[in-house]
């Protein structure tokens, strides 16, 4: 391990950079203890998981810190004031991770609701004072915690998903962009909407006056409510899931939108090479994917997927008209994603300039140590 790294900021001590003695390899997961460097000076306050790849993470440089209910309402409040200039309402990600100083926890709020991602073994063992001072400090009378994902099993834990305060009585509504978006916190995927491409969502409407818009991987109508909102004349959203496109229906209800709104369930390669076939033209071309390159074994072909991805999508693409394709894949960085993509529009025959560069709102903070917490890419090429 390099003790100066963890010193200037990055979160995670890996397994194979520490030495244990007998005492230390029997600890239980979740347990707090104060790392040293090799000449067995504090360093912090971590939290261990002998049974993870990330033995440890830091939680506090004070090696005397008390991690207590008292210690998480400071990390909480603290973020709370940054979502507060934000956001005139209370829907927003509370909680980022190690960029909020709590590693491995992920806290969306919707409203009077919070759904929590216990995603370290630590937060896990502590979930009870976490949950107590995120309620005492937001005021949420509903608190939802969501086991899904891969990290949990990373970590040893389990996928059960539970209402741990109040209770919950179907989807719930989300204003975000002059749009209302329907929120499964149970059943849905992560914590049940995405906010990190909320920013991005705005700026593809800006081009959608009038539009014909395509949104594939569309969720609960992500970039598609946002665009009719915006005046687009007519919105396709393609996704795998029945359920999603049924809460993307639902929103566009809520939202007056119904009429100019219309889904399509299939699988999207599959979709798009259809909709090729059937001479369909759109102003705008949303590709909104799931994680292709998970990890850096997955990285290469992921971008072959992501460059598949943009040669199918861009030949839908008006011509002048405009082709939005995102990454949320941490082992894709930006250089690659943009490679990718554009040899993927160049295959279709098609040229364009990038008139566009995002990434996830300022409520998803990175972590400059930590190049994971920067994870979404979005890009628009005009073509």
């Amino acid at each position: 391990m390099k003790p100066q790294a963890i010193r200037h900021g990055f979160p995670w001590v890996y397994a194979n950079e520490v030495v244990l003695d007998r005492r230390t390899k029997g600890v239980d997961p979740g347990a707090l203890a104060v790392l040293e460097d090799a000449e067995r000076r504090p360093m912090g306050v971590v939290a261990a998981n002998p049974g993870s790849k990330i033995i440890g993470r830091m939680l506090d440089f004070d090696p005397d810190a008390v991690i207590d209910e008292g210690w998480l309402r400071l990390r909480v409040a603290r973020a709370l004031a940054h979502r507060e200039r934000l956001y005139d309402a209370p829907f927003y990600r509370l909680i980022h991770a190690e960029s909020d100083g709590l590693p491995g926890v992920i806290v969306d709020r919707f409203g009077d609701t919070v759904v929590i991602q216990p995603n370290a073994a630590w937060a896990e063992v502590l979930l009870e004072p976490l949950v107590a001072a995120v309620m005492a400090e937001t005021g949420a009378t509903t608190v939802v915690k969501s086991a899904s994902g891969r990290a949990r099993g990373l970590e040893g834990l389990d996928d059960v998903d539970a209402v741990l305060r109040g209770s919950l009585s179907g989807p719930v509504s989300v204003p975000m962009n002059g749009a209302t978006y329907m929120a499964d916190l149970e059943g849905g995927q992560k914590t049940g909407l995405f906010f990190d491409q909320r920013d991005n969502h705005a700026f593809v409407a800006r081009l959608c006056k009038g539009a014909r818009v395509l949104d594939v991987f569309s969720h609960v109508g992500g970039f598609a409510l946002a665009a009719l909102a915006a005046g687009a004349d007519h919105a396709l959203a393609v996704d795998g899931s029945a359920p999603a496109l049924a809460l993307a229906e639902d929103g566009a209800k809520a939202s007056g939108l119904a009429e100019r709104f219309e889904t399509r369930k299939g699988d999207a390669f599959t979709t798009l090479e259809a909709l090729a076939e059937e001479g369909a033209q759109f102003d705008m071309v949303v590709c909104d994917p799931p994680a292709f390159a998970p990890n850096k074994g997955a990285r290469d072909a992921g971008l072959r997927a992501y460059e598949r991805i943009a040669r199918l999508a861009a030949p839908l693409v008006a011509a002048n008209g405009y082709l939005t394709l995102c990454s949320c894949s941490h082992a894709a960085d930006l250089a690659s994603f943009r490679n990718a993509s554009a040899r993927g529009i160049g295959r279709a025959g098609r040229k364009g300039q990038i008139v566009y560069t995002g990434q996830a709102g300022p409520d998803h903070p990175l972590l400059p140590q930590l190049a994971e917490s920067g994870y979404l890419k979005a890009l628009v090429f005009r073509l």
